[in-house]
């Protein structure tokens, strides 16, 4: 199979009524033909799901769906009605509705007022919420989309947030739900939840798109699926004649393999990170690390599992320097660092220590940046970059446009806004800056969050390659499969506490669940640290 040839589709079996017809669609940016001829084909009551690598053009043909973009050709039908879809408006009043990856609400209202907001029906704000209120009970009654609609949004977990938006366009009056990648920022116990909410709206007559990039979710979940590659439809069936495989395969145009290898790699060397009595307490004099002990040898992963929230966020902050613990002390190449004088970004790049912090677009980029900016950002302070009171723009350029090449990043722009690229290219770039520097100690944070199966193949081999050149490697993964995947020795954390340690072989999925579940463990199966 190459590249440019597409996988003949299946012919749609005989069914209910189709909900969506997209025929012929075509959108291009500039130089980049993101959709190109597109047909597609989504069937009333039915889970669709759409797949793809980053930058397949899955999102563009769904913002133009639901009227967030207008296409430069083509045709769109809605329940066999013409669909002249030139914004939201147009597309909430056919009955769609769009959940995007990133949430679309304001932190300082409450659960309820997000739900209201454009939609009051009526000018008195407290008669709004006394006529809405009832209807959103019923709602929540009836798909199971529970939320406390008096909390704060800013308050809510993320799980609450990705639930109070579906209630928000089903309230709308959506009959098909647009979901772009619900699960990338979801706990399993969270994604479970809501793969009961959406079987639970297919049985209702609501029809899903689901764009994703984690085939067991397409092969547990949805009925059809259409994959996409450089902007056109390569393959299509339905669920039960194709297996994640055979999906792999169409998204990327080869085989993929991103299960653990027969070899390890190097024997792990020294300890070139001890971490000892790690205390962190929040802003709320809620404790959350609880004397963390964690030592990371050359040439070695160390994979921390845990539901998300347990304490991870914080290990990786204080070991990168971006927040100071209560208590501890922290050995780096031969310096000690304690609470009265701690590590620093500025002070960890100079020690040869690179983080890539699970939130890109909080941590790791500025999304107003050229991709060049976000490319060399926390390094510009380097000679090579700067001398004599000026920054060396045109090797920063040169060096980012290196960084995309070696790292496959999509479209190879510089100049293009860091937000202008897909997650994955995001992701990747991030990659390419903090792995390009031949760091001793890498901290990284959910490596591969909402990227899809090629490029989490290559982050996999990026990430086996530095530690095969000596690095010691702290990894941080809600996926279990990655962290079995990467890891030579798994922590598990819970509630701020390292619940159990096992050299990977050792380890089952169903322990390291049962390991995250409880902070007890017995003493006899838990392993000293190396």
């Amino acid at each position: 199979m190459n590249d440019h040839t597409p996988i003949p589709a299946t012919s749609r079996e005989p069914g209910p009524p189709l909900a969506v017809r997209m025929a012929g669609i075509r959108k291009t940016f500039g130089p980049v033909r993101a959709n190109d001829d597109v047909t597609l084909d989504v069937a009333s009551g039915t889970v669709h799901a759409l797949v793809g690598e980053n930058g397949a053009g899955k999102s563009t043909l769904m913002s133009q769906l639901y009227g967030l973009y207008v296409p430069d050709a083509g045709t769109i039908e809605v329940f066999g009605k013409p669909a002249h879809l030139r914004s939201t408006h147009d597309a909430i009043a056919m009955g769609l509705g769009m959940v995007h990856q990133h949430f679309m609400l304001v932190d300082t209202l409450t659960a309820l007022e997000n739900v209201m907001l454009g939609a009051e029906p009526h000018a008195l704000l407290l008669r709004a919420e006394r006529m809405v209120r009832p209807r959103l009970q019923s709602l929540m009654e009836s798909t199971g989309l529970r939320v406390d609609l008096d909390a704060r949004v800013g308050d809510l977990p993320v799980g609450d947030r990705q639930r109070l938006e579906i209630l928000k366009v089903l309230f709308r009056g959506a009959k098909v739900l647009i979901l772009d990648e619900p699960t990338a920022v979801l706990t399993p116990q969270e994604t479970q939840h809501l793969f009961g909410v959406l079987a639970t709206l297919r049985s209702q007559g609501t029809t899903v798109i689901l764009i994703t990039h984690k085939l067991d979710e397409v092969m547990r979940l949805a009925d059809r699926v259409t994959v996409m590659r450089a902007g056109r439809i390569v393959h299509e069936c339905g669920v039960k004649d194709t297996s994640p495989a055979q999906l792999a395969e169409a998204m990327v145009g080869r085989k993929v393999n991103i299960g653990r290898p027969a070899t390890t790699g190097v024997a792990p060397g020294e300890v070139v990170l001890d971490a000892k009595g790690l205390q962190v307490v929040d802003a709320m004099g809620v404790t959350r690390l609880h004397g963390i002990d964690l030592a990371l040898r050359a040439g070695q992963i160390v994979g921390v599992a845990g539901v998300s929230g347990n304490g991870q966020s914080e290990l990786l902050e204080v070991l990168s320097g971006l927040r100071t613990p209560r208590a501890g002390t922290l050995r780096l190449a031969g310096e000690t660092f304690a609470p009265t004088r701690w590590l620093t970004p500025r002070t960890a790049r100079r020690l040869r220590l690179a983080h890539v912090p699970e939130d890109r677009h909080a941590r790791a980029m500025v999304m107003d940046f050229a991709a060049w900016e976000s490319g060399i950002l926390g390094y510009e302070g380097l000679l090579v970059y700067s001398g004599g009171g000026f920054l060396r723009r045109r090797r920063m350029r040169e060096d980012t446009r290196d960084m995309m090449e070696r790292f496959d990043v999509r479209p190879r722009q510089p100049e293009l806004a860091s937000g202008r690229f897909s997650g994955g290219n995001q992701q990747k770039l991030v990659l390419a800056r903090e792995l390009g520097q031949a760091p001793h100690v890498l901290v990284v944070g959910q490596p591969t969050r909402g990227v899809d199966i090629g490029a989490i193949e290559f982050i996999h081999g990026q990430l086996r390659k530095l530690r095969e050149a000596g690095c010691a490697i702290l990894l941080v993964s809600s996926e279990l499969d990655e962290i079995l995947a990467l890891s030579d020795r798994v922590l598990v954390m819970n509630a701020g506490r390292i619940t159990g340690e096992r050299p990977v072989e050792a380890c089952t999925e169903a322990e390291l669940g049962l390991l995250m579940a409880h902070t007890e463990v017995h003493p006899e199966k838990a392993e000293a640290p190396a």
